[in-house]
């Protein structure tokens, strides 16, 4: 099967697909699919890569991926935690091009303009995850009610998005397999060295090339991209590692000089390691 673009399986006549995924990790190939993905993170957690952003998901996490946005989990395996994801798959056109359209669902329109960058759901998760409880075990028909329910409160949940910048343009085949590659060698190696050259050979592209064509592809640079990533990975040890030093969570994440670690960590979260840790730490009452 190819990475990119990215088939989801379904039957012929079905214009909506409910997916359970449940295993030690999820599909953790850089890919892309014409329809729009709405998860829920029933258990696990990791790294979620949408467009030109770096994200970190979690058990509870509700997701939209719009179509063709270019996304890939990579689950955390040092967590102990199996992966287990609930899916809803639709088109805009899935029952009709001018069904969404119709003035009777007006008010769904503002999911489907967040759905375009990506976005993760931050109120109403209580009754959302009710209602992809009831998938399982819900008939055709009922699922399509619930999707329409889904719509409603995620058009007027609050939010963040996802991705800043989405390329426009589907991944060739070729260029599906570079970046796929590219991103794939980085999620893996984020806490050694990686040189320009190194990763242009991944690419298999000249340096200047791969440059060209990672900006042009991402809106960022791969250093900056590089960074972000690592910083990530700093931010969840911050929080869930408390006996380690921040020097040390800087060698494990890259960083092997702390006055750079600070720099960038400044850079992504603008403010300091300290700082975050202080910010974020479960309050005591």
């Amino acid at each position: 099967m190819k990475v990119l673009p990215f088939k989801i399986p379904k039957p012929d006549f079905d214009a909506l697909v409910f997916q359970e995924d449940k295993d030690i990790v999820f599909f953790d190939k850089l890919h892309q699919h014409k329809e729009i993905q709405v998860s829920l993170i029933v258990e696990g957690e990791g790294t979620l890569i949408v467009g030109d952003t770096i994200n970190y998901y979690k058990t509870g996490d509700i997701l939209v991926i719009g179509s063709d946005i270019p996304h890939v989990f990579k689950s955390d395996q040092t967590s102990h935690l199996k992966s287990h994801m609930l899916t809803l798959f639709f088109t805009e056109i899935s029952f009709g091009s001018q069904f969404f359209n119709l003035e009777e669902l007006k008010e769904l329109k503002p999911f489907f303009k967040r759905s375009r960058h990506g976005f993760k759901v931050a109120s109403h998760k209580k009754m959302i995850s009710g209602l992809f409880d009831q998938l399982a075990i819900a008939s055709k028909f009922q699922r399509f009610m619930i999707l329409l329910e889904l719509l409603q409160l995620l058009s007027k949940s609050s939010y963040t998005s996802l991705s800043s910048f989405i390329y426009d343009k589907a991944f060739t085949d070729i260029e599906g397999n570079r970046m796929r590659n590219v991103f794939e060698y980085t999620m893996n190696n984020y806490s050694d060295s990686i040189s320009l050259g190194t990763i242009s050979e991944v690419a298999n592209m000249t340096k200047n090339a791969f440059c060209k064509y990672f900006k042009k592809r991402t809106n960022k640079t791969y250093i900056t991209f590089l960074n972000e990533l690592r910083i990530e990975h700093a931010c969840k040890l911050l929080l869930t590692n408390k006996d380690l030093a921040i020097v040390e969570i800087a060698e494990m994440t890259g960083f092997h000089n702390i006055s750079n670690f600070n720099r960038q960590f400044k850079t992504v979260k603008q403010m300091s390691p300290t700082a975050f840790k202080i910010l974020k730490a479960p309050k005591v009452f």
